[in-house]
């Protein structure tokens, strides 16, 4: 039997985080755009200004239907041709609305990029919010909620949420609202949210991937150029305000035979010096399987298949010379344990940050995970959309266009004091918010005897 040759390995190049190349249109819609030979699909992220708290009182999650009806009919196609004309470029369209504001994105081959983007101009200068989609889309979401209701991990962070941020605050409310708010919403809402909200000078679009043989502006100018709307003032962001008062709140679950713990507090965001060690220390902490959470609760406990530790951005602003920034980062550790081990587990869990801010991280514990996050950093990319998700989160932050790309040189420059600083400023053991999703009855006295904060009980 004749083998093939084995391959040889190739010769290491270096890699770096693609810069975008940034401009504008006539209408005010900016854009980056970064051409990634190779890439036949690309990928498209329209960013708008329109934040969660921006929607009028008592309508929450009237962005969240708007931006699911924006792909449900124009003034050209009805929604099921709109579903055929997509389906024919071989495209994918989605779109959501965050704390931060709306989302449009697009993947596409490239040879069809120029309908692809013609639809998506359309559905952004042109939706139809027909009464009838509008009330299947309510009906859609309103059968959502008890689903997510008896999801114990969505429980979790709708108490979090809840807990932490004062009542008057849109961030300790579900994103996508409520029964009560969104059996309000109806067509004249959503146009209404539309009309102030969504125009080209409050949205920058990214697009990704091959574009040899494109003529990107000329395709932008006929498409997403002719977007019209009113110039945007710059929206001025609310200060964000959180009680990380230490407590434990058990949402009770009567025979739950598991208990979700979902345990955070608010701090640093990405304009924070801290972020690298921050990110470094926390992955230390929970953010691999060989991890110290991991190592203790799942390795020699047994008691989780799992714990993570992490930091997601809330929502930022730019920084302000007077005020500062105004960003936040929920900071936070997740998984599930069996009910009779929720006690023994969390008590573990306070002995290993405890630990951690005697002791400290290990030069082995931070140069592992410098080079699992810096390391893999060139597969994580590797696809366009990956990219331009990466590059839109910058804009949605207020970051520079190169933050991304500097990021990986300060991960690997933090050393193992400055992550285990951060990290333990960022997870105090006295100063932590804990959900327990679980059957009160088991679990609620154990917790109690760790004396890690008062401890309250709300139905399910």
């Amino acid at each position: 039997m004749q083998f093939h040759p084995r391959p040889a390995a190739g010769v290491a190049r270096p890699w770096a985080f693609p810069a975008p190349e940034r401009g504008s249109l006539p209408n005010g819609l900016t854009v980056l755009r970064c051409h990634r030979p190779g890439q036949q699909v690309v990928a498209v992220e329209i960013v708008v200004d329109a934040p969660l708290d921006a929607e009028p009182e008592g309508l929450d999650g009237v962005a969240t239907i708007m931006a699911r009806a924006l792909s449900e009919g124009t003034d050209k196609h009805t929604a099921e041709e709109f579903a055929a004309e997509l389906e024919r470029c071989g495209a994918t369209l989605d779109a959501h609305a965050d704390h931060s504001g709306v989302r449009v994105s697009l993947e596409v081959p490239a040879s069809r990029l120029a309908k692809a983007l013609g639809l998506v101009a359309e559905a952004l200068r042109a939706p139809a919010f027909a009464e009838s989609e509008i009330e299947r889309l309510v009906r859609n979401r309103l059968d959502e909620i008890p689903h997510e209701q008896a999801n114990p991990a969505r429980r979790a962070a709708k108490q979090l949420s809840k807990e932490l941020f004062p009542a008057t605050s849109r961030m300790s409310r579900p994103r996508q609202g409520t029964e009560e708010t969104v059996e309000r919403i109806d067509s004249a809402a959503v146009r209404a949210f539309f009309d102030a909200h969504v125009r080209p000078s409050a949205a920058t679009a990214v697009v990704v991937g091959d574009l040899t043989g494109i003529d990107l502006e000329a395709l932008l100018a006929e498409t997403l150029g002719d977007w019209s709307g009113d110039t945007a003032e710059p929206r001025p962001a609310p200060p964000i305000t959180a009680d990380d008062t230490g407590r434990v709140v058990v949402v009770d679950r009567p025979g739950a035979v598991q208990t979700q713990m979902l345990i955070g507090r608010i701090g640093a965001d990405r304009h924070d010096s801290v972020w690298p060690a921050q990110v470094l220390g926390t992955y230390c902490l929970g953010g691999t399987l060989t991890s110290r959470l991991d190592r203790v609760l799942r390795e020699e406990k047994g008691y989780t298949y799992g714990v993570r530790a992490f930091a997601q951005v809330m929502r930022s602003s730019a920084p302000d010379s007077a005020t500062g920034a105004t960003g936040a980062a929920m900071l936070a550790i997740s998984g599930s344990v069996d009910t009779e081990s929720t006690g023994p587990a969390l008590s573990d869990l306070w002995t290993v940050l405890r630990t951690l801010a005697a002791e400290g991280l290990t030069d082995e514990e931070r140069e592992t995970a410098v080079q699992n996050l810096v390391g893999v950093a060139p597969l994580k990319f590797e696809m366009a959309a990956s990219v331009a998700s990466t590059l839109a989160d910058q804009v949605e932050q207020h970051l520079p266009d190169d933050y991304q790309a500097h990021l990986y040189a300060r991960l690997a420059e933090a050393g193992t004091v400055e992550a285990t600083a951060a990290v333990v400023n960022a997870f105090p053991v006295d100063r932590l918010v804990t959900i327990l999703v679980g059957d009160a009855s088991r679990i609620q006295e154990p917790v109690r005897a760790l004396g890690i904060g008062e401890v309250s009980v709300v139905t399910g």
